[in-house]
């Protein structure tokens, strides 16, 4: 057992000390010194502070023989003391250590997540391909250039965090950092001064094999790094701004990909008993036209591949045209659009047809001709899927009629429409219960009569949004010769609803009623999702 360390005790009034700028002395008067054998018996707390912001700021918080405590770099800047006193608990201690030091506690770090998610490091990167750089906690701690380590260091905490997207955005000081966690964005961090902002932008050209001196026109790219053990693609896009360029990177984790792939099937997305029923019954048709519709971002691609997985059994010929080609799967061909070479989505098509397919996926119809051809091909014996881009089921039919297609074709070829959104779970670690407002209690009737839902408080799994997954809720509208018959005497969308509604089609509204009644989401998710449907 190491001895007391000496420490500095935090105390609700506690004044901000000053910084004495020695590269390897106490960064604030009134600091112990912890020697980094003292260091292995502290367990960090990386709900408290996330990596990256360990990593800028210099501080990290986390326990010894269970009592709270922190260790401050000599680096640490005068800022990091306010915003650590916001996060430490009464009589935590607080005390320094030097930098290198400090480094190397975080990078024994990752190498202990390393070992308890049981990767390997070094495994050898794909036949054929190059080896991805690592990033990983160890090799941060020894990276001198602060833009690199600063980049690296959110490039990690944010596929830790499991976000779809980085934003770096640029401000007159300098640069915010955001995540698209579950569909939403969340703070990331920031960096402070507009060099070091422009630094980071420009390490991100250099990754993305850009033009570094191009700050006038947009720029896309993309790099692959290896993170705790994983191949992790990174597309790249760099846009002008008024206070100088901002940066999106889209995750996309191999790994991730690959386990979804292997597991696709509507049940895993979430969906209710009835709307597999629907969906299945939608899919294995023999012919004609199904469609999911929905806003950017609303899953429609997944559920697509996953209904195209529940067929194929082997024993029909399968072929999809996308841009890009998303998931691989087996047995099934799969087209890239590629519009330099000019393979359209209209050329695939025409070429798809005279290759004998069953089934044809569409990646999305976005004009006229594909829309045309796509209905052609239903009525002449395919099963096409496809997604296309409106709100809600009706608007469908409104895109198909202002794209020129014959309202008596679209009717005979269409057997359904799937108008999805993507609702977020709350989280199981800190949720609580809550009662939904009387406006919505009066809206909704699966909410009456005392019904208590959940929501979350915000915690480290969640990072304080309160919401951690995601999970589908759909309106699916089945064609039958009723709704035929109105769809071609040019009956109103309220009217179509009616009769939708009457033949047994359940509002998206009301699907997402009763995940909140069921605590699965929460009143606030209902909320949006009804001003959408």
């Amino acid at each position: 057992m190491n001895a007391p360390l000496p420490s500095m005790i935090v105390s609700s009034h506690a004044g901000a000390p000053a910084v004495t700028g020695v590269a390897d002395s106490p960064p604030w008067p009134g600091l112990g010194e912890w020697s980094i054998d003292a260091l292995h018996a502290m367990t960090l707390d990386f709900e408290s502070v996330d990596f990256a912001g360990a990593t800028r700021r210099r501080v990290a918080i986390g326990r010894i023989d269970q009592s709270p405590c922190a260790v401050v770099s000599a680096a640490a800047g005068e800022a990091a003391w306010d915003w650590l006193q916001g996060r430490l608990a009464e009589g935590a201690r607080v005390a320094w250590v030097r930098d290198a030091d400090f480094d190397a506690l975080l990078g024994r770090y990752g190498a202990e997540m390393r070992a308890m998610d049981g990767v390997d490091a070094a495994a050898p990167a794909a036949p054929g391909e190059a080896p991805a750089d690592e990033i990983g906690l160890a090799a941060l701690s020894v990276e001198a250039n602060p833009a690199v380590r600063l980049l690296g260091s959110t490039l990690f905490d944010a596929f830790r965090s499991a976000a779809s997207d980085i934003h770096v955005e640029s401000t007159p000081r300098g640069a915010r950092i955001q995540y698209r966690l579950d569909g939403v964005l969340a703070p990331g961090g920031s960096i402070d001064g507009r060099e070091l902002a422009e630094q980071v932008v420009s390490r991100i050209k250099v990754l993305g094999q850009l033009d570094v001196g191009e700050r006038r026109l947009p720029q896309d790219g993309r790099f692959r790094v290896r993170i705790e053990g994983r191949d992790v693609d990174f597309r790249v896009s760099i846009m002008p701004s008024s206070h100088g360029e901002d940066a999106v990177l889209r995750i996309l984790d191999r790994r991730a990909l690959a386990d979804e792939r292997s597991t696709l099937d509507l049940a895993r997305l979430g969906f209710g008993d009835d709307e597999l029923v629907a969906l299945r019954e939608l899919a294995r048709r023999p012919h004609g036209m199904m469609l999911v519709t929905g806003p950017t971002g609303s899953g429609k691609t997944t559920t697509l591949y996953a209904a195209l997985s529940e067929v194929n059994t082997g024993r029909q010929k399968i072929i999809t045209i996308e841009d890009p080609v998303e998931y691989q799967l087996a047995g099934v061909l799969q087209v890239p659009v590629n519009e330099r070479t000019g393979l359209t989505f209209v050329r695939g098509l025409r070429a798809i047809l005279r290759h004998d397919p069953d089934t044809l996926l569409v990646g999305e119809i976005r004009d006229r001709e594909t829309a045309q051809i796509a209905v052609q091909a239903a009525l002449t014996g395919h099963l096409v899927m496809s997604s296309i881009h409106a709100n809600t089921v009706f608007d469908v039919l409104a895109r198909f009629h202002h794209m020129g297609v014959d309202p008596y074709e679209l009717t005979s070829a269409l057997n359904g429409v799937v108008a999805q959104r993507l609702l977020r779970q709350v989280c199981a670690r800190c949720a609580e219960p809550v009662v939904p407002r009387d406006a919505l209690c009066e809206r909704f009737a699966v909410l009456r009569g005392g019904v208590v839902g959940r929501r979350g408080r915000g915690c480290g799994d969640c990072r304080g949004t309160g919401f951690r997954g995601r999970i589908a809720v759909a309106e699916i509208l089945r064609v039958d010769d009723d709704l035929r018959e109105g769809i071609l005497s040019r009956e109103s969308p309220r009217v179509l609803r009616s009769r939708a509604l009457a033949a047994g089609m359940t509002p998206l509204a009301e699907r997402a009623a009763v995940l909140a009644a069921a605590g699965r989401t929460s009143f606030e998710e209902l909320e949006r999702v009804a001003e959408m449907a």
